[in-house]
């Protein structure tokens, strides 16, 4: 469960009555879009039905059964989380936005390249295109949601690509497992060599290429790397 204090409020009001519940805010849009994909004892930070959580005044059972139906906390909240509202604090929305749209001018730092210098671009770059743009960020909506609708705007004020590139890494066998372990989820291929070395080949986005190739290299010194 998430903790009370990284929880916000989900409100319904129905019959002139509040009921509240506490959530994850991290997964509320996940659950919204993919209900199958998210876990209840991840979602909810109690199994309590509030009309006002943060008062601790809760409702009778009576009062539940004659709004909801129901008294199944579940089905109770699915309710709630499909027609009621999130309830956000100023501090905590300002914070909420903040980090994500931090993660959102990462994951785009990450990702994308200047076409012209095949480089990424800096993170002031894309913070201040974003800036220009008046994209408002969503508290709520995963990351990989918005970078798509940003990726859409910023195309229109400063040149972005997603190029891959294709590395064969070589290195020593005792390298074999921090190597392995930061290579393989963009592994293609990999083998054994007969002196012993350890090769594989990857494929990443261009912009990753420097940053890998140094997060390797830390880990041995006795690197061989090609651009195929």
């Amino acid at each position: 469960m998430v903790s009370l204090d990284a929880a916000v409020l989900a409100r319904l009001e129905k019959g002139g009555k509040r009921y509240e519940i506490l959530v994850d805010p991290e997964l509320v849009d996940l659950y919204k879009r993919l209900p199958e994909e998210v876990e209840w004892d991840d979602l909810l930070a109690t199994d309590e039905v509030w009309h006002d959580a943060r008062g601790g005044e809760r409702p009778t059972a009576e009062a539940i059964e004659a709004t909801f139906a129901t008294q199944d906390i579940h089905q109770i909240a699915a309710i709630i989380l499909k027609k009621g509202n999130i309830q956000l604090t100023t501090g905590q929305r300002k914070g909420m936005v903040e980090e994500k749209r931090l993660k959102i001018i990462n994951s785009i730092v990450k990702t994308a390249v200047d076409p012209k210098t095949k480089l990424p671009h800096p993170a002031v770059r894309i913070e201040n295109a974003l800036d220009e743009s008046r994209y408002s960020v969503d508290p709520f909506k995963t990351v990989d949601t918005q970078v798509k609708e940003v990726l859409v705007i910023l195309k229109q004020l400063i040149p972005l690509s997603f190029e891959t590139c294709k590395l064969a890494f070589r290195v020593s066998g005792r390298a074999y497992g921090g190597v392995s372990q930061l290579l393989r989820p963009h592994m293609k291929k990999e083998q054994w060599l007969e002196n012993g070395d350890w090769a594989c080949v990857v494929v990443i986005p261009a912009a990753l290429k420097a940053d890998l190739i140094s997060q390797v290299a830390s880990r041995d010194s006795n690197l061989s790397v090609k651009e195929m």
